[in-house]
């Protein structure tokens, strides 16, 4: 398998995890796949409805990768997320050394379904503090759509 088909392949897991969640009605569209050399250590949803706040996707990944690997640093670590990370996932990342996010839709596309996103990108917050995370954003743009549409589509969706 060549780099990008091994890329849609990860980005594919954290959607299909989001997908799975939203159908629980435990959580919002937002799954976040982490990787280390080709191998996937964690893949998790946002759980924010369970009664915390902080259990964004890319948190509760990096939680499971940090509990596999037995360490707070993952670097060397590559974080997919289906949606760019919010101000406090960023920082997470940013503090857990992760190298790389690859995002699919980003904060405008969130804000605009209601959800109350602070309007800072990844880009604005790399720039300002002077963080070596790599950014890629837009990566299967149309599939992360497709998952916030869906989910919008939804009972729970509606309720929100």
């Amino acid at each position: 398998m060549n780099t990008e088909d091994l890329q849609k392949k990860y980005m594919r897991l954290a959607i299909h995890d989001a997908e799975q969640n939203c159908k629980t009605g435990n959580g919002g569209p937002f799954g976040a796949c982490i990787v280390k050399q080709g191998e996937v250590i964690a893949v998790a949803h946002n759980t924010v409805l369970q009664a915390d706040a902080t259990c964004h996707a890319e948190v509760n990944a990096i939680r499971q990768a940090s509990q596999v690997l037995n360490t707070y640093d993952l670097s060397g670590c590559m974080i997919y997320s289906t949606t760019e990370p919010c101000p406090m996932c960023f920082s997470a990342i940013h503090w857990a050394n992760i190298a790389q996010i690859i995002s699919g839709t980003c904060i405008a596309d969130v804000q605009k379904m209601g959800f109350h996103e602070l309007p800072i990108t990844n880009q604005t917050l790399k720039e300002l503090g002077n963080s070596p995370i790599q950014l890629t954003p837009n990566f299967l743009r149309e599939e992360c759509l497709l998952l916030l549409q869906h989910w919008q589509n939804s009972e729970q969706g509606h309720a929100y």
